[in-house]
């Protein structure tokens, strides 16, 4: 029970899809002997029964997901650890201790490689939707500075909406005065492209992929999730283009 509902914790905190943590869950538990496995994963919680051979009595728990990011690298290590226990029959303890292991692990990118990817992100989007190299700068420097504030803010407000509205926020503000001071040139490709770190690509497309396999729960609750990340976003442009 324990090992089964590590895996799967682990892997709905980083980005997994709810069929993949369901998948792995029942395959891990099968693996160590249970006659059946019932599993029920929403984004923000797992319920497990397991029912084991030989025996009529069931164990059932369930595991809040309070905290959840993207970190597919750690998906990948819980999948990697799922096989060898299929392939080379780990004991128990061995696959609690690995797991032990991949929920330390540090973050694969450190914040100074994911704000520089920003950046660079921020910049090339600019381009992609026909802005010119005068707005390439300014969409560097708008698109950075906003995944700062997003960075910092969400190490101290837990509620995520805040830090994507204050992170939005900077970003229309820094690209109105880039507009203003004659760096750049198109307020609306700057704005674009700095906010294209900021959109929950993972969150659409793991609500897209859940309502298209049957998982109702999952798809409309990711996907009511992604709307309020753009509606924080949306908001705090739309505060800065009105006002200023």
């Amino acid at each position: 029970m324990e090992v089964c509902l590590l895996a799967g914790r682990l892997m709905l905190q980083n980005g997994a899809e709810t069929y993949r943590v369901e998948d792995t869950i029942t395959r891990l538990a099968q693996n160590y002997g249970m006659k059946a496995a019932q599993v029920f994963v929403t984004p923000t919680a797992i319920i497990l029964s397991l029912f084991e051979k030989g025996r009529t009595m069931d164990y059932t728990k369930i595991v809040r997901i309070v905290d959840r990011s993207t970190d597919l690298h750690v998906v990948v290590l819980v999948n990697d650890l799922s096989r060898k226990v299929a392939s080379e029959s780990l004991s128990l303890d061995t696959a609690r201790k690995e797991l032990k292991k991949i929920e330390k692990t540090p973050e694969a990118y450190p914040a100074w490689v994911q704000t520089l990817a920003a950046i660079l992100v921020s910049g090339c989007f600019a381009l992609m939707f026909q802005g010119n190299w005068r707005d390439f700068m300014p969409a560097m420097i708008a698109g950075g500075a906003g995944y700062v504030v997003f960075l910092v803010i969400k190490r101290y407000i837990s509620v995520r909406f805040f830090s994507e509205l204050l992170a939005a926020f900077v970003i229309g503000l820094v690209a109105k005065l880039a507009i203003t001071s004659g760096m750049g040139s198109q307020l609306d490709k700057i704005i674009i492209g700095a906010v294209m770190p900021l959109v929950p690509g993972v969150l659409i497309t793991n609500a897209v992929r859940d309502l298209m396999a049957g998982h109702l729960v999952s798809g409309i609750s990711l996907g009511a999730e992604a709307m309020l990340t753009a509606f924080a976003i949306g908001t705090g442009i739309a505060f800065v283009i009105v006002t200023l």
